[in-house]
């Protein structure tokens, strides 16, 4: 019963996220492009751009009311359902997020208001200080939201009290130079300026297939394609560096996704296809491309990528390591005070202290792991691998759409530069079809992310089984069809205003709050909209 509360839980929280990032990438891509757009219009005083930033500012304003709405319960969620955790790392883990509220969230939110309602109230130069402080605040946002998610995978600068029976921080520095965080950081926002892009991009050239909006439409198109393809070539280039870091500090996650369940020779070669078997632990029909894979996750010739099968053998060493911590500590809590530790038991926390999580992975099997039998211990490395073809797929989806993203944006970059961008209607029709395809490419990076940090919820000290608050199995999953429905209800909302906007187009400029308003007003004259464009 235990085991359902933990799989409702983890399915509520992956629901719950994924339709939060729906909204996320888009909210902090186009605030960039809002930003760049104005720029252009303070440089040129043309009213096509102070139009291009109302018509497109409207569809932010849309995305980043859907995007706080359903990013406030999941904050709630770590006390509602994982209490354990909280507890655990709450000193760690909390830190980023009052920050992310303070610094981040309250600044993106008061310029917010300023872009809305400051046309008719601050001076050109103002209005764009606002803009450009919106787009700062919704990345200073993704930041430490990422900081937080980073120090998860990678728990860095801080260290467990016996004692308190927590984590606390012991280098904050520590916790913000986190080398998987600040790599996170910029792939994500990297892969969040490509979803705006295509956005823009497939919503302008819907314009000039429908012949509306031209000069609207094209330079729209031309910003996005230039900040698109910058964009698409910065998220390969900082995926690699997540893969390389992936080998020194998740080298399972890594394994998982290659499906590379024995190590081969260096350098290992790249699966660029194969159907993952986890119960024969075997690959069937893998079509391999040598060297690739070594050079991506090693940057040498000469380094191994430890395989699945190789890396449970550690996880028994470090489980055997995690029963003796996990011994010591149940004497260093008698003692009461330090005084009272001997020396012997001292010794053998303090070497063996950090491998005490995988201990913490027998719970699932014994109560008192220092009493499991060495089957237990056999079945408890094994679940430090998680499931394989999930992974390997996910991470194929997400590198796929990433090559195709940099070869279309680059096909508008070149039709851009020669004037040409209505010439060739397939392309424009691609481009419309596209529009989907950036938000599947973030959710499959999202998985492979998450999904390739099981059993850990705090990889290699905390099991995601031990965290979960002592919940109802029919509280979890009330809950979770509660969400499910509130959730598909604000994604449709969203959708209608969205495609309403969309299919309006810009509007005359009628003052003070008319880009937050417009969607909701009437369809207005065609040739009014027409001439304004």
């Amino acid at each position: 019963m235990d085991l359902d509360i933990v799989a409702l839980s983890r399915l509520q929280f992956a629901i719950t996220a994924l339709y939060h990032f729906l909204f996320v990438p888009l909210t902090i891509g186009l605030a960039v492009i809002l930003a760049i757009m104005e720029t252009v219009y303070v440089m040129t005083d043309r009213p096509v751009w102070r139009q291009m930033v109302k018509f497109w500012g409207t569809l932010f304003g849309i995305n980043f009311v859907m995007g706080v709405a359903t990013g406030l319960v999941m904050e709630f969620q770590f006390g509602m359902n994982w209490s354990y955790y909280s507890h655990y790392v709450g000193d760690v883990f909390g830190a980023p997020l009052a920050i992310e509220g303070l610094m981040a969230f309250f600044l993106e939110a008061t310029f917010v208001g300023l872009f809305f309602f400051g046309w008719d109230k601050l001076s050109k130069v103002g209005h764009l200080i606002a803009t450009w402080a919106v787009a700062i605040g919704s990345n200073f946002s993704a930041l430490w939201i990422l900081i937080a998610n980073g120090w998860m995978q990678n728990p860095v600068g801080a260290q467990f009290n016996p004692q308190t029976m927590r984590m606390e921080v012991t280098d904050f520095f520590a916790v913000l130079t986190n080398p998987v965080a600040q790599a996170k950081f910029v792939h994500t926002v990297s892969a969040a300026y490509v979803v705006a892009a295509i956005f823009v991009l497939g919503v302008s050239a819907w314009y000039v297939l429908k012949g509306r909006h031209l000069q609207l439409a094209k330079r729209s198109m031309t910003i996005a394609a230039s900040f698109g393809l910058a964009a698409s070539l910065s998220v390969v280039v900082l995926g690699d560096e997540s893969g390389y870091l992936s080998t020194e500090h998740q080298k399972m996650k890594l394994a998982a996704i290659e499906a590379m369940w024995h190590t081969e020779p260096a350098p290992a070669a790249f699966t660029a296809f194969g159907f993952p078997d986890q119960a024969a632990r075997e690959t069937h029909f893998a079509i391999h491309i040598p060297i690739v894979m070594g050079l991506i996750g090693t940057r040498s010739l000469t380094t191994e990528i430890p395989g699945i099968h190789e890396l449970v053998e550690r996880a028994k060493e470090r489980i055997h390591n995690g029963v003796l911590a996990y011994d010591a500590l149940q004497t260093v809590r008698a003692a009461g005070r330090d005084s009272a530790i001997p020396p012997d038991v001292r010794k053998t926390f303090e070497e063996h202290g950090l491998e005490l999580g995988y201990a913490l992975l027998l719970k699932r099997y014994i109560d008192d792991p220092r009493q499991a039998t060495p089957e237990m211990i056999d079945k408890a490395a094994w679940d430090t691998v998680p499931q394989v073809w999930p992974l390997f797929w996910s991470f194929r989806v997400m590198v796929g759409l990433g090559m195709f993203f940099i070869v279309l944006t680059a096909t508008f970059f070149v039709l851009s530069a020669r004037r040409r961008l209505d010439r060739h209607r397939w392309l424009l029709k691609l481009a419309v079809l596209a529009i989907p395809l950036p938000w599947i490419a973030a959710e499959a990076g999202w998985i492979v992310a998450e999904f390739g940090r099981q059993p850990w919820i705090i990889e290699g000290v905390l099991p995601t089984a031990a965290a979960v608050s002592d919940l109802g199995v029919a509280t979890v999953l009330s809950t979770l069809v509660g969400f499910v429905l509130i959730y598909t209800v604000l994604l449709v909302i969203e959708m209608k205003l969205m495609l309403k906007a969309i299919r309006q187009g810009p509007h005359p400029d009628r003052g003070e709050g008319a880009a937050l308003l417009s969607p909701l007003v009437g369809p207005q004259p065609p040739q009014a909209v027409e001439h304004t464009a």
